[in-house]
């Protein structure tokens, strides 16, 4: 039986396609859809962060990366990790902690929130290169590529950026926010297991995986709707 990162990367070859991977927040979530059958799941740097009470990449990595744990422990099914652009950490010591945590795999994004632009596609393809070098298997890598997040290009950029990617040793890119419309094509131009963000009022993972998404992610949104119902009760429970 396939465990940790072999298990979640067969999974984005079937049996069962779009590998949809909903997004917990903390341990209870992870329970949550762990019980209701997924077969792995998905952080949320920003679910995270708020559920830690922080704005999304704020949290520092130490409070990051120890709910990472929380949330792998408390299920058996794989855990990937977003952990936005690596918090400038090495290759080696972000592997070494993303193994401590037990994540099976992670996002690393190529958009500079400090700047709010891209960084250059071959520094982050000789990054991703260098984490596949310190983790071998063992770590099922996911670039995100923030081409339409940044407005900084469309599918062409993307496409070059992607293929850079999978060169590098990607298992799977992310062109969060893509046009559903322009899925098809950029798994076609890239080659690899394409991840779709589900949004709301947005294509189901049903519809975006017949659109060409190998696998479905869904940011916040989860984490979003369950304290709106949680504003609800409060709201119900002071009589408003």
């Amino acid at each position: 039986m396939l465990t940790g990162a072999a298990a979640l990367r067969a999974l984005h070859h079937g049996p069962v396609l779009p590998l949809v991977l909903p997004g917990p927040w903390d341990a209870a979530s992870a329970k949550a859809f762990a019980d209701a059958g997924f077969p792995a799941l998905a952080t949320p740097s920003a679910g995270v962060a708020a559920a830690l009470g922080y704005a999304d990449g704020e949290v520092p990595p130490d409070e990051m990366f120890a709910a990472i744990g929380r949330i792998a422990r408390a299920v058996d099914i794989p855990v990937t990790a977003d952990v936005e652009d690596g918090y400038g950490l090495g290759a080696r010591e972000l592997t070494e902690r993303l193994a401590e945590a037990g994540a099976a795999g992670c996002n690393l994004e190529d958009g500079d929130r400090a700047t709010g632009k891209l960084v250059d596609a071959q520094r982050q393809a000789e990054r991703l290169a260098e984490v596949r070098a310190a983790a071998g298997d063992a770590l099922v890598l996911n670039a995100r590529v923030d081409t339409y997040v940044r407005r900084a290009g469309g599918a062409a950029e993307t496409v070059r950026r992607g293929r850079l990617y999978a060169a590098a040793g990607a298992d799977c890119v992310y062109p969060i926010l893509a046009p559903p419309a322009e899925l098809a094509a950029l798994a076609d131009g890239i080659g690899l297991p394409l991840n779709a963000l589900a949004v709301p009022d947005g294509p189901s993972p049903d519809e975006l995986g017949a659109l060409g998404a190998t696998r479905v992610t869904f940011g916040p949104w989860q984490q979003r709707r369950a304290m709106a119902a949680v504003t609800a009760e409060a709201r119900n429970l002071r009589g408003a």
